[in-house]
């Protein structure tokens, strides 16, 4: 053991509730498989106190860099990440030491009623272009209002009434404990999730091979593989399409199926494509499918993310 791994390790986290929320139940796992104590360690990232949209700030990679300029400066000793934030590109300095067993990978309506009883007009709010643009396919006749803001932010906003619905991850529902307030969960079917929804991620320096190792503990191997494909397919369309992209895959075990969708802002035309493979290969079959999705127009379905 190096004196790095004696005492308590430092978790860095954001300090919003559903962030402390999920660092926590890592932290506790942890503890639990090795006995190993863990203090948090709040940081507050540039994504938590700005006002701006966040396709603005360039999308998710805002609350991610703060929690990684800790790791790199030695203030912490690892970070947890919802994956959906973490940005596709690897950082070199940087290990995905863990992937943990995926939650519910879903989207959820939160509001009184389910969303097909919803009166046309209705306004309906979301951060998400990919959201907007899938439900927009569904429901061209409701009003999708850009929100910002923690889901107890976002949920107030049906609660006063300045909103009749908002749809926001089932996972982060349940983790912060407000499952009693979803209308309806979306299937696949209707709405596909962001790559990695549900998933959390576990980083360290990649230069602690002792510590890369301890939290190993807690990887999931059909997580990884199903998440390596969802982002494989956001990471190829990245460079060739700024429409809003959902994926979802599941490995059995013996098989990965994947499917992906790039939706028009306008909800009009979608690109849709599934494909299976096996779980060895998962980056290949995300790029793969990008690669059909291109061929298919994918890359024709960017537009101006009008509200």
């Amino acid at each position: 053991m190096t004196p790095q791994m004696e005492g308590p390790l430092r978790l860095g986290t954001r300090r919003s509730l559903m962030a402390t929320t999920q660092s926590q139940m890592v932290a506790d796992a942890y503890t639990e498989r090795t006995g190993r104590p863990i203090e948090l360690v709040g940081v507050t990232t540039f994504g938590d106190v700005t006002k701006g949209s966040l396709a603005q700030l360039g999308g998710t990679g805002v609350f991610v860099s703060a929690l990684r300029d800790k790791l790199i400066e030695g203030e912490i000793d690892f970070a947890v990440h919802s994956l959906k934030d973490l940005p596709t590109k690897p950082d070199p300095r940087i290990a995905l030491a863990a992937l943990p067993t995926r939650h519910d990978h879903r989207d959820a309506l939160v509001g009184e009623v389910k969303f097909a009883d919803l009166p046309p007009g209705a306004r309906v709010g979301t951060g998400s272009p990919r959201r907007v643009a899938m439900l927009r396919a569904l429901r061209p006749d409701l009003d999708y209002v850009p929100i910002r803001g923690n889901a107890d932010t976002r949920i107030g906003k049906v609660t006063s009434g300045e909103l009749h619905a908002v749809v926001l991850a089932a996972a982060g529902l349940t983790r912060i404990g407000r499952t009693a307030e979803i209308a309806q969960i979306f299937e696949v079917e209707e709405l596909l999730p962001a790559p990695g929804q549900g998933a959390l991620a576990v980083e360290c320096l990649s230069d602690r091979a002792d510590l890369v190792d301890f939290l190993g503990v807690l990887d999931d191997p059909r997580t990884r593989s199903a998440v390596a494909a969802e982002r494989a397919v956001l990471a190829a369309l990245e460079a060739g399409c700024s429409a809003p992209v959902g994926a979802f895959a599941l490995d059995d075990g013996h098989t990965l199926n994947l499917t992906a969708a790039v939706v028009a802002v306008d909800g009009l035309r979608t690109v849709r494509k599934s494909a299976a493979g096996i779980p060895s290969e998962a980056e290949d079959l995300g790029r793969q499918l990008a690669t059909q999705m291109l061929r298919e127009g994918a890359d024709k379905l960017m537009g101006e993310h009008s509200h």
